[in-house]
C-alpha cells in the first residue's frame, strides 16, 4: 500500500489519512454522522452516537491502550543486562537509532530539537553506547507531512553533542518513513562493513521496524544481523479503576498502538 501512495503521488497525504483513521478523529466523525441521521434515521443516528461515545471512552483508557499495545504489536522484550555485557566492543557492529519526529525550532534552545518520543531512542542509543563501547548511528530525514528545514539526522546530531557529549558516527538524512529508514540505512551501514546492528526504537514500533530492515536486507542481498534493543516498554503491575476512565495518556496509547498496526498493514 505504502508503493501505492508513492505510485499515484499522494504519499503527502498519508499523514492527514492517517489522523483521519486513529480517534479521536475518527470517532468524532462518526458522532458527526450520527447526529446528522437523527432526522430521518433515528435508531441508526442513535446507535452511531451511541458507539462513538463509547469508542471514545475506551480509546482513552489506559487499560484498553496497554491490551492493544500487546495485541497488535507485540513488543520484544528488553535487552538483559548479560546479553549487552555480551555485545561489549563486539566486532562490526553498530548501534541504530531510528528517528520518530524532530521540532523545527525550540525557541528557549534556539536551534531545531527533537520531539519527546525520539528524544527517548536516543537517550537509550547513547545508554546502550557506553555500556558495549559500539558506535552509534542514526535515521531520520522528514517525514512526508514535515515542513522543509533541519532533518531528524540534524536535530539528533546537535541534541547528543550538545546534551549527552557524544558523536552520531553515521547519520541517515533522507528517509520519510520507517520503510526508508530500513533501506537507506542498510546501504549506509554495509557500505561501512557493518554486520551486526542494534535498532533501537520504542517496543510499539519495533516489529515493524524489523519487518522493514529484514524486507530491505532481502532486497538489498545484505548479510546485516539485526537485534531488536526496544525501549520504553511499560506493562502494567495490576489494574486499577483509573486504568478504564479515559485520559490523555490512554488515548496516546491507543493512538500509538493502532497508528503502528496500520503502518504494519500499508508496509509503511
Amino acid at each position: 500500500m505504502n508503493q501505492w501512495f508513492v505510485s499515484l503521488g499522494i504519499e503527502h497525504w498519508k499523514g492527514t489519512l492517517g489522523m483521519l483513521l486513529l480517534p479521536p478523529v475518527s470517532l468524532l466523525l462518526l458522532a458527526l454522522i450520527g447526529i446528522v441521521l437523527l432526522s430521518r434515521w433515528r435508531g441508526l443516528g442513535r446507535v452511531l452516537v451511541l458507539v462513538a461515545v463509547l469508542g471514545l471512552w475506551a480509546a482513552g483508557s489506559p487499560g484498553v491502550g496497554h491490551l492493544l499495545i500487546e495485541a497488535l504489536t507485540r513488543p520484544p522484550p528488553a535487552l538483559t543486562p548479560e546479553r549487552i555485557a555480551g555485545l561489549v566492543r563486539a566486532p562490526k557492529t553498530a548501534i541504530l537509532v531510528l528517528g520518530g519526529g524532530r521540532k523545527l525550532e525550540a525557541p528557549e534552545y534556539r536551534a531545531v530539537d527533537l520531539k519527546p518520543l525520539t528524544l527517548e531512542r536516543l537517550r537509550y542509543g547513547l545508554w546502550l553506547a557506553r555500556q558495549t563501547r559500539l558506535p552509534v548511528g542514526f535515521s531520520g530525514g522528514l517525514s512526508y507531512s514535515s515542513p522543509a528545514g533541519h532533518t531528524e539526522a540534524d536535530a539528533a546530531r546537535l541534541v547528543a553533542q550538545r546534551d549527552f557529549g557524544m558523536a552520531l558516527r553515521w547519520l541517515e538524512a533522507r528517509s520519510r518513513d520507517t520503510n526508508e529508514n530500513a533501506r537507506y540505512s542498510v546501504a549506509m551501514l554495509r557500505a561501512d562493513g557493518i554486520e551486526q546492528v542494534l535498532l533501537v526504537t520504542h517496543g510499539v514500533h519495533q516489529r515493524r521496524a524489523l519487518m522493514a530492515f529484514d524486507r530491505a536486507i532481502r532486497q538489498s542481498g545484505a548479510t546485516l544481523r539485526v537485534i531488536a534493543a526496544p525501549m520504553g516498554l511499560e506493562r502494567p503491575l495490576g489494574w486499577a479503576l483509573g486504568d478504564w476512565l479515559p485520559n490523555a495518556e490512554g488515548l496516546a496509547m491507543t493512538r500509538y498502538a493502532l497508528h503502528e498496526w496500520l503502518g504494519r498493514l500499508a508496509g509503511a
